[in-house]
């Protein structure tokens, strides 16, 4: 694929991996025209998210926020600053044809799998869970899900007992390879690219918050690894105390323990962790937090989890909280 010497190169993205892409961008010296960051104002709900501001005005380059990338003020700017590739890394938000169509040659996206597998939503988790293999990707957006042609990937080796944040340190590494490679070619003009093979694409179902919920039932390696898939910075599995809401962030587990209890209670309390009774072997929970400014000390006998008189006192709890807010 031959494209023209001194290509002119904008990125947009949200999170770590668009503030890797960028800083790589600078360091190769590309001539880098425009960067586009999401807004901190609608950034809440974005795992690790990244303001890429600071870099780019470090780096003396025109930085511009937006809400949404397929919004017209954005493509227009991409017309008017002649844009000849667009690298759109970390965002959730899908691409428009008219925004692909809006830069002189392509557009690059960041897949952190294996493509064809793992196209689609949450990656980071499902990687942890292992359910599709790791990889810094670099591909052509396409009018498809990550389907489009494979510029470069790095493949990530992993030993299976990785939590989210270090799957995502290792994924940061790979990218630099990955980049380190691809924009020499890039910079002269010389770049290939790799036709997927669509009959070998899986898809990756969306992860909700709500999905990280601990069922102690379960077994402990089985939460352990739910737990480690949804650590920091992603959000989070969490279980009750009470009314308590209780975020378990590292966690190890015991297929056997000298103390066996009621699923769900919690066996043995000491300075550093306390172990909790699951449906099969016992889970030692390392690091929590609570939400909203709550405290919990965990004691022996706390039955963790939403049991129907447990559930009950919650529901009330929020039907007070509610009636408060109201009044």
């Amino acid at each position: 694929m031959q494209i023209p010497i001194n290509t002119r190169i904008a990125i947009a993205g949200s999170v770590n991996s668009s503030k890797r892409v960028l800083e790589k961008l600078i360091e190769h010296e590309m001539n880098v025209v425009r960067v586009y960051g999401l807004s901190p104002e609608v950034s809440q709900k974005v795992s690790g998210y990244q303001d890429l501001r600071p870099i780019a005005e470090n780096a003396d380059l025109s930085f511009q926020y937006f809400d949404k990338i397929n919004n017209k003020s954005v493509i227009q700017d991409i017309k008017n600053a002649d844009v000849d590739i667009l690298f759109v890394v970390g965002l959730s938000q899908l691409i428009s044809q008219e925004l692909i169509n809006s830069v002189n040659i392509t557009c690059i996206g960041y897949h952190p799998t294996k493509l064809p597998k793992g196209r689609g939503r949450a990656a980071l988790a499902w990687i942890v869970l292992e359910e599709v293999e790791a990889a810094a990707t670099f591909f052509e957006i396409n009018e498809g899900v990550d389907s489009g042609d494979i510029f470069v990937s790095e493949p990530v080796l992993l030993a299976g007992n990785e939590y989210a944040k270090d799957v995502l340190e290792k994924l940061m590494f790979a990218i630099d390879k990955a980049l380190d490679k691809f924009l020499p070619k890039l910079k002269i003009g010389e770049i290939s690219k790799t036709i997927q093979d669509h009959s070998e694409a899986n898809y990756l179902e969306i992860r909700r918050p709500n999905d990280g919920y601990i069922d102690w039932k379960d077994s402990a390696f089985s939460i352990q690894r739910i737990i480690r898939a949804v650590s920091k910075p992603l959000p989070g599995a969490f279980t009750y105390f009470s009314d308590k809401k209780i975020y378990i962030w590292r966690a190890n587990y015991h297929e056997k323990f000298f103390v066996k209890g009621v699923v769900g209670r919690v066996l043995r309390v000491n300075s550093h962790s306390f172990f909790v009774q699951t449906g099969e072997g016992v889970l030692e929970v390392l690091e929590y937090t609570l939400s909203d400014n709550q405290f919990y000390i965990p004691k022996v006998g706390d039955k963790l989890g939403l049991d129907s008189v447990e559930l009950l006192k919650h529901i009330n709890y929020l039907n007070n909280l509610l009636n408060r807010n109201k009044n």
